[in-house]
């Protein structure tokens, strides 16, 4: 390896690189909480509202695919391949035709859409067409909001790039931007429009410029500042549009299910997007702060394994890795089903958030956290397909995937919506069922694949966890037992009964885990 490379690599253990991703995630999801709770008193689940989480969806879904999600899953194992074989200079050049490349192929598609926002707007939010002044709304927003796209994507490489130098803690920290974005736009700047909600269309737009100004400075630290070159028929960056095209539906099929819950969510009652983004937003917490801190450390690690051709190291990081999301995403699942109401009461119920809107959105959530544990699954478990460069398996097993979605949600739609009137849960609740299965498909793929250890060697860890959710589960069943009338609190009375709810439970859980035997050093892993 050359000594420049040598200059940049870290090799951190996977636990500590983690807890890093992990912990400055979490800022991020608090400050989004901070965020959601002052949308909440702002515009809370009104028609406007259910406007701007439309036009704002859409690039955040395309900003899932390409920053988050089949560029970066496509781009780390090319790169970590290039590191590993080529020289510096080769490095920087596959570096700067990838950006010149990307950025050319997302500033077209922005501006399609930017020209064309009512057409769009007329598929994406269909629903919204028997109201005209919505629909407009929508239209003018998305206007506004999309080319955050271009930005975020451009971001999202530049993060690529850091992570694959072991350089995690900056792209993690990043995402804060846009919350302090939207809660400066929503506290400062809304009063002085006439209509609220396009005070946060903007602060996306600002968003995107600073969180790429940000993570340039410590791309030249690593002396790979990328500049654009345009060259389609380079090797490297067509086998990374390679891998990427079909990887835009295998890695995002989670993403693409909860869009297309948005297109029919326009068909439901006015309020069905504001409850169903409340309700996601809740989830995204563990699954933002754990899942995607886990499969971001894995994912460079594991494509090393593989090109160090070391398939038993291979499965045992995958492992790891599945450890690690059960561990989380377990006690998350149950904790968020318990703890539902008093949550989204003092988080969102307000003038503009009435006790109706609360109800309904708790029955979104317990819905989704159904189907938490297979989320954060996927997101692990595609990162194995990937770093052994095969997009072809997650595409397949996520036509599965969405199929199954689209019939649970017309069965689950039709159902709910006509027995109950809440058909937005019918959503939700085919969402985590597609979610289940698709995790399930990925993980016996790997199995056959890779020969990967059997989950039966998880047995005795799993029969640790369920000790340590039933101790959880025990006490937050008995304390909320004991506390009745939420709405009734004023705003402290309900935070630090909900702080001592989550605190006392998270406690009971890992004092759970301690008594039946497991430890911190059972986590650790070292990078490869």
């Amino acid at each position: 390896m050359k000594q420049e490379e040598k200059a940049v690599k870290a090799q951190p253990g996977m636990l500590r690189s983690s807890s890093v991703v992990g912990s400055a995630t979490m800022s991020s999801r608090i400050l989004g909480l901070v965020r959601d709770v002052i949308f909440s008193r702002v515009i809370g689940a009104s028609e406007a509202a259910d406007a701007f989480y439309v036009a704002f969806k859409l690039p955040n879904f395309f900003r899932r695919l390409f920053a988050e999600g089949a560029f970066n899953t496509a781009f780390v194992p090319v790169l970590s391949d290039y590191r590993k074989h080529r020289d510096q200079a080769e490095v920087k050049q596959l570096i700067n035709k990838t950006f010149g490349a990307l950025s050319l192929i997302l500033l077209v598609l922005t501006a399609l859409v930017v020209l064309f926002s009512p057409a769009v707007m007329s598929v994406y939010g269909m629903g919204f067409l028997d109201e005209p002044e919505k629909f407009q709304m929508a239209s003018e927003m998305l206007r506004i909001t999309f080319p955050y796209l271009l930005l975020i994507s451009l971001t999202g490489f530049a993060g690529s790039i850091l992570n694959s130098y072991d350089r995690f803690a900056v792209p993690a920290i990043t995402p804060i931007f846009l919350n302090i974005s939207f809660i400066v736009a929503a506290l400062l700047v809304a009063p002085l429009f006439e209509q609220p909600v396009f005070a946060l269309a903007w602060a996306v737009f600002a968003a995107g410029v600073v969180q790429l100004l940000f993570q340039l400075p410590f791309l030249a630290q690593i002396h790979m500042l990328p500049r654009p070159v345009l060259d389609f028929g380079d090797p490297g960056v067509n086998r990374i549009f390679k891998l990427m095209i079909p990887a835009l539906f295998g890695v995002s099929v989670g993403q693409i299910n909860l869009l297309l819950d948005t297109v029919i969510a326009t068909f439901l009652p006015s309020g069905s997007v504001s409850w169903l983004y409340y309700s996601d937003r809740l989830m995204e917490l563990p699954l933002g702060v754990f899942g995607v801190a886990i499969a971001t450390v894995a994912l460079p690690n594991l494509s090393r394994q593989r090109f160090n051709e070391n398939p038993e190291g291979f499965g045992d990081m995958l492992i790891w890795s599945i450890r690690m999301v059960v561990v989380i995403g377990l006690p998350a699942t149950v904790a968020l089903i318990l703890l539902a109401d008093p949550i989204l009461i003092t988080l969102f119920q307000s003038a503009q958030m009435h006790s109706s809107d609360i109800a309904m959105a708790s029955l979104s959530l317990k819905a989704y956290a159904i189907g938490l544990l297979a989320f954060m699954l996927v997101k692990v478990l595609a990162t194995g397909y990937f770093a052994r460069e095969d997009t072809k398996t997650p595409v397949r097993i996520g036509i599965y995937a969405m199929v199954t979605n689209m019939v649970l949600n017309i069965i689950f739609v039709l159902l709910f919506h006509h027995f109950w009137q809440i058909g937005h849960v019918g959503l939700a609740l085919a969402t985590s069922g597609s979610a289940c299965l698709n995790a399930w498909l990925l993980y016996r793929g790997l199995r056959v694949a890779e020969k990967i250890p059997s989950l039966r060697i998880l047995k005795g860890f799993a029969i640790q966890v369920l000790v340590g959710i039933g101790l959880m589960s025990a006490v937050l069943v008995f304390a909320n037992s004991s506390w009745q009338g939420w709405s009734d609190w004023d705003v402290w009375s309900r935070v630090w009964r909900v702080l001592v709810l989550c605190i006392g439970g998270a406690g009971c859980y890992f004092l759970g885990l301690y008594l039946s035997g497991l430890r911190v050093k059972d986590f650790k892993m070292h990078s490869a």
